[in-house]
């Protein structure tokens, strides 16, 4: 049974602080974004009978909010996390499970207040086949295949390093944007090495904050303040825990098949496509995001974001808010990568696009281990 327009999200915010904030834990960042998503729709913890999220437990959350919930959704797959959330969100509520679930993000990635350490696990396939060679965390996963990718097409480092430039022409436009300083492909290239080819300005910021959204049914959609933004389509898909094992290290497998499973759902083709939000934990993963999701054809990414494609004025406008690179990363950024989609279709962004009736998001987990893709679309586009 198709998604289409059965499902929108009514409610989408962050927390008040983006950046470096020491004071509050990654539970009360969630709670935070959770209530600010709420009001956002319209709506009380009384109206939410479901609730999703990753990093900390989902009943945890539903408990520090005094929310009673008869779904419940603890998926956790990295950074897309959150994509995955809205889709079975989706679903259960399409089953009658549930009516309104509340998908909340909240991590302090800098200041690493009530955060849990990380390493992969000794027993996993990463633990035993990577780590103990120096693959632990994303600045040594990341960049494996960005070398055979420039090989293969002929990238060359100032290619690679004009994904950042362009993204900080939108973080200008952001007042929440942590970088809003415009840069030149030399300011790139003579920042400090983090692995070989990337360098600092082609890597992720580090980051406090929260961020979340309601999915609720399209009938109780229609009641809220502000315009719903409907669940065109989606999917998700996995490839491997460990980078080493992908089947072709120039493209992503799971953001193919996700990409593919929910561009059929939604029905529309990539020219229909208004807006476009790629997750950029490091400058080279919108390059496989625009070829895989079937924007340009292979090896062709590059060079269409040079040409200013995706800048502001370009006709397919990508990562608006400035993205993980220039906007915030908390770690996990697909949340707020949804929430500026939002923001897109409804009309609301700090760096608005015209004509916004269609968006794209694509979320990652890990480095390349996971994917999911939302497709989301205006009432009018949901109903054509």
């Amino acid at each position: 049974m198709s998604i289409r327009g059965r499902v929108a999200i009514v409610g989408a915010a962050e927390s008040e602080q983006l950046g470096r904030i020491p004071d509050k834990s990654a539970l009360q960042l969630h709670a935070e974004s959770g209530l600010a998503a709420l009001r956002d729709a319209g709506l009380g913890v009384a109206d939410v009978d479901g609730v999703a999220c990753a990093g900390e437990s989902p009943l945890d959350v539903a408990n520090y909010l005094g929310i009673n919930p008869s779904y419940l959704d603890g998926t956790m797959v990295g950074g897309t996390s959150f994509m995955l959330h809205v889709r079975h969100a989706a679903a259960a509520i399409m089953a009658g499970l549930c009516e309104t679930v509340l998908i909340t993000h909240g991590e302090s990635g800098r200041s690493r207040v009530g955060m849990q350490p990380w390493a992969p696990a000794p027993q996993s396939m990463r633990g035993q086949f990577e780590v103990p060679y120096g693959g632990v965390f994303a600045p040594s996963t990341f960049p494996i295949g960005v070398l055979r990718y420039m090989k293969q097409y002929g990238m060359t480092p100032e290619q690679l390093a004009m994904v950042p430039v362009v993204q900080r022409k939108w973080a200008a436009l952001n007042p929440r944007a942590k970088l809003r300083d415009e840069i030149t492909v030399d300011d790139v290239l003579s920042s400090k090495m983090i692995s070989y080819p990337l360098h600092l300005l082609e890597c992720c910021l580090v980051t406090d904050g929260g961020a979340a959204v309601v999915v609720t049914s399209a009938a109780r959609a229609a009641d809220g303040p502000k315009p719903p933004v409907y669940l065109l389509g989606a999917g998700e898909a996995g490839e491997s825990s460990a980078i080493s094992q992908m089947a072709d290290l120039t493209s992503s497998r799971a953001f193919r098949d996700a990409g593919r499973a929910a561009f059929a759902e939604a029905g529309v083709s990539h020219s229909e496509v208004d807006h476009l939000m790629i997750y950029d934990a490091f400058a080279h993963v919108p390059l496989y995001g625009l070829e895989d999701l079937g924007f340009v054809g292979r090896g062709e990414s590059f060079g269409f974001v040079e040409e200013g494609h995706t800048a502001p004025g370009g006709r397919l406008p990508m990562n608006t808010n400035g993205g993980g690179l220039a906007y915030t990363h908390t770690g996990m950024y697909g949340m707020f990568a949804i929430c500026e989609s939002v923001r897109q279709v409804r009309g609301e962004a700090a760096a608005q696009v015209d004509g916004v009736r269609t968006s794209v998001v694509l979320g990652n987990g890990g480095s390349f281990m996971s994917a999911g893709v939302l497709v989301l679309g205006a009432e009018e586009v949901a109903a054509a």
